[in-house]
């Protein structure tokens, strides 16, 4: 025969605590959850594709690193706010020069932002902290605009100081935009262009073979190179260029990841 037990008030208590403390568990567990997907729905990358162009010096394309949406996105979040693009000289000074003609301006930072550097940070493994990500930049062409050949890592230990982050390890740059254009490709001098076909959906396959890789501004697509050799000195074969808009214009977005961390004041808040 089954029988009840009794409780007595402590244990009545005691039981509707528990009851509490187990429901309460299961709002926390199913929130934490739900901020999760929230956070998972918000930052979706695309299944971009990887090809390796050289390996020394290391440099990869990657096709549709950018989604619509986000091109869009930038575009929107930046607009009137490009002025003329400034560049170091040999001193360290900044200024406005001949050799880069083109418009630039820095990108707030908000959840869409954070996801394209996620992606950036992912892309270079799992040790880079975001902190090493200096503030996304884009950079717009218009006909006849350039940016003449340069090296992303400073020459000047000025701007590569611990203080600022050490130099720059690694480069993305993304085509945001590229309206009814002609011309306009990256050009890398010294790297090796490689031969099969499948390369000229978005290397210029027309270029002599003397003139290295020049890579067409497709949108949605990006480069990625090493700026730095093993012994943390530049490697002179990244040197690239901008080449000169001959019709139509085109918006570029640069990655940049430093040796080491940046401030918050270069860096802004995340």
């Amino acid at each position: 025969m089954l029988t009840m037990q009794k409780l007595t008030p402590d244990d009545f208590k005691m039981s509707l605590f528990k009851s509490i403390w187990y429901a309460a568990l299961a709002v926390s567990f199913a929130d934490a959850h739900s901020t999760h997907e929230q956070i998972a729905i918000s930052c979706q990358h695309p299944a971009y594709q990887s090809h390796i162009v050289s390996t020394s010096p290391l440099v990869i394309y990657l096709g549709g690193f950018l989604t619509p949406y986000e091109q869009a996105h930038l575009q929107t979040i930046t607009k009137d706010t490009f002025s003329r693009s400034a560049v170091a000289d040999q001193a360290g000074a900044q200024g406005q020069r001949q050799t880069r003609t083109s418009q630039s301006t820095s990108v707030v930072r908000d959840d869409i932002v954070r996801c394209i550097e996620e992606r950036a940070l992912l892309f270079q493994g799992f040790d880079t902290p975001r902190t090493y990500l200096e503030p996304l930049q884009l950079v717009k062409y218009g006909t006849g605009e350039r940016y003449h050949f340069h090296t992303d890592w400073f020459t000047n230990a000025m701007h590569a100081s611990s203080a600022m982050g050490g130099n720059r390890q690694s480069s993305f740059f993304a085509y945001v935009s590229a309206e009814n254009i002609t011309g306009g490709g990256t050009n890398f001098p010294m790297v090796k262009p490689p031969h099969d076909t499948r390369w000229c959906a978005f290397i210029d396959c027309d270029e002599s073979w003397e003139a290295g890789v020049t890579f067409r501004p497709v949108v949605g697509n990006a480069v990625f190179w090493s700026n730095l050799l093993d012994d943390g000195t530049g490697d002179e074969r990244t040197l690239h260029a901008g080449l000169p808009v001959t019709s139509g214009s085109k918006i570029g977005m640069n990655i940049w990841t430093r040796q080491g961390p940046l401030s918050e004041d270069i860096r802004g808040k995340d």
